[in-house]
C-alpha cells in the first residue's frame, strides 16, 4: 500500500475484507472490469488485492472512499457500509452524481442475479464459437460466483440449495459432521430473510418429535448487531425473540430439557484489542461451582437454556479466509476433543472461550471473546460417540 496511507485507513480495508468471502471478490472484479486491467484483475485472490489495484489508479483514497462504498452497494453488503462511514441510504443520494461503475456493468451483474446454473451452462455452450475457450472458462467462474452464494442473503427458487458461502459452508459443514458424530439428528435450513428465521422458529416450536428428543439445538451462521441476526433482506431479528419461542410456556414439549443455541455473528461494530498480561494466577477448578440443582415441583419460564455467543455484546467476530470463523473452528474442535473425555457444555465452552482467547489477527491487533449465557439448572453431557471424531476420519473433499 502507499505510504501515504495511515495505519487506520489499513485496518478498515483489512476489517471488510475479513467480512468477504470468495464470491464478494469475484463480485468485486466483475464489476471493476472497466476500470482495472483485466490482466491484473485475473491474479486478484483476495479484496485487499482489489484494494491495492484501486488505490494504485487513485480510485480509492483515505480522504475517498466514495468507489468502495458503491461496490459495497452494488454487491448488497451494505452492513459493511458503516466501516466507511456511509449507510445504504447515503450511497444511493450520491450515486448520481459519484457513481463509477458504468451502467453496463450495472446491468450485466443484475442479470447474473437472475441466472440459474442451468441457464449458465447453456450461455456457454451458445458462446463455444464466438468466445476463445480461456474466456469462456473465466466467464464461467467468474460469473458462477457472482451468482451463487452469497451470504445467505438472496434468494431464488432451485438455487437455494447451492447457495452457500465458501466459509459458512465450510464451518456449517463441520458443525453438521460434528453433531451427526455426537448421535443428533441433524436439520438445516439456509439463505433466509428475516420473516423466513420467524417462521422457521415457529415451524420448530410445534414440531411434535419434540416429545421424543432429549434436548434441541440451534446453530445459526449470520451477520449480526447486538442482540440480533440479520435475514437475507438485511432485516434484524432479535436472538431473544428467536429463543422466546421455546420457553416452557411457549413449547411445552421442551419444558426441563436443555435447549442450546450458538450464535455466530458480530455483535457490534468495536474491536476487541489484546491486553498483556503475566500469567501469574491459577486457574481455578469450575467443577466445584457446578453442582446439580434438585428438581422441584415448578420450573421458571426460561429455565434449561444456553445461548453460546461468538462475541460479547457491541463487538465485532472475525474469521480466517480459508479455515472459518474463529468461534465456530473453536466449538468444533474442543466438542470433538472434549465430548469423549465426558465433559459437560459449560466445561467445554469454557475451553471454547479459551480458545477463541488466544487467537489474534494478522496485524496482531485484533482479538475475540466469546460470551456464553445460560439458565441450565443440571449439568449437559453429550453421550460418548463410538466412532472416532470427524477430524480423525478421512475426508473426500
Amino acid at each position: 500500500m502507499e505510504d501515504d496511507v495511515s495505519l487506520k485507513f489499513r485496518q478498515q480495508l483489512l476489517l471488510i475484507d475479513e467480512n468477504l468471502v470468495a464470491e464478494d471478490v469475484a463480485a468485486l472484479k466483475f464489476l471493476c472490469t472497466d476500470l482495472l486491467p483485466f490482466k491484473k484483475l485475473e491474479s486478484v485472490e483476495s479484496a485487499v488485492d482489489i484494494f491495492q489495484l484501486l488505490m494504485a489508479e487513485e480510485y480509492l483514497k483515505e480522504e475517498d472512499t466514495f468507489l468502495l462504498a458503491e461496490l459495497l452497494y452494488r454487491i448488497k453488503c451494505h452492513s459493511l457500509l458503516r466501516k466507511l462511514g456511509y449507510t445504504k441510504e447515503k450511497v444511493q443520494e450520491c450515486l448520481h452524481e459519484k457513481g463509477r461503475v458504468s451502467p453496463y456493468r450495472q446491468m450485466l451483474y443484475e442479470l447474473s442475479e437472475n441466472i440459474t446454473n442451468e441457464m449458465l451452462k447453456d450461455i456457454i455452450f451458445l458462446l463455444q464459437n464466438y468466445l476463445p475457450k480461456r474466456r469462456i472458462t473465466l466467464v464461467c467462474e467468474e460469473r458462477a460466483n457472482c451468482v451463487f452464494g452469497r451470504k445467505g442473503r438472496r434468494s431464488g427458487g432451485n438455487r437455494r440449495k447451492s447457495m452457500k458461502i465458501n466459509c459458512y459452508k465450510r464451518a456449517k459443514g463441520e458443525l453438521e459432521r460434528v453433531f451427526t458424530w455426537l448421535g443428533l439428528d441433524v436439520r438445516t435450513y439456509t439463505d433466509l430473510t428475516s420473516q423466513e428465521i420467524k417462521d422457521l422458529m415457529r415451524t420448530w416450536q410445534h414440531l411434535q418429535d419434540h416429545k421424543d428428543r432429549d434436548c434441541f439445538i440451534c446453530c445459526i451462521l449470520s451477520h449480526g448487531e447486538s442482540g440480533a441476526i440479520y435475514g437475507k433482506d438485511e432485516e434484524l431479528v432479535s436472538i431473544r425473540m428467536i429463543m422466546s419461542h421455546f420457553t416452557a410456556k411457549q413449547c411445552p414439549q421442551l419444558a426441563e430439557k436443555p435447549k442450546l443455541f450458538f450464535i455466530q455473528a458480530c455483535q457490534g461494530k468495536e474491536i476487541q484489542c489484546p491486553v498483556y498480561v503475566e500469567a501469574d494466577a491459577r486457574i481455578p477448578d469450575l467443577s466445584s461451582m457446578q453442582q446439580s440443582i434438585s428438581a422441584s415441583e415448578s420450573i421458571p419460564e426460561e429455565a434449561d437454556f444456553l445461548l453460546g455467543m461468538a462475541t460479547i455484546d457491541g463487538y465485532v467476530s472475525f474469521r480466517h479466509v480459508q479455515q472459518g470463523a474463529w468461534y465456530i473452528q473453536a466449538l468444533c474442535s474442543k466438542l470433538q476433543l472434549l465430548v469423549p473425555r465426558g465433559e459437560d457444555i459449560l466445561s467445554i465452552l469454557t475451553e471454547v472461550n479459551e480458545d477463541v482467547g488466544r487467537r489474534v489477527d494478522r496485524l496482531g491487533t485484533k482479538k475475540q471473546m466469546p460470551q456464553p449465557a445460560y439458565t441450565l439448572r443440571r449439568k449437559f453431557i453429550f453421550p460418548i460417540p463410538t466412532d472416532p471424531p470427524p477430524s480423525q476420519q478421512h475426508r473426500g473433499f
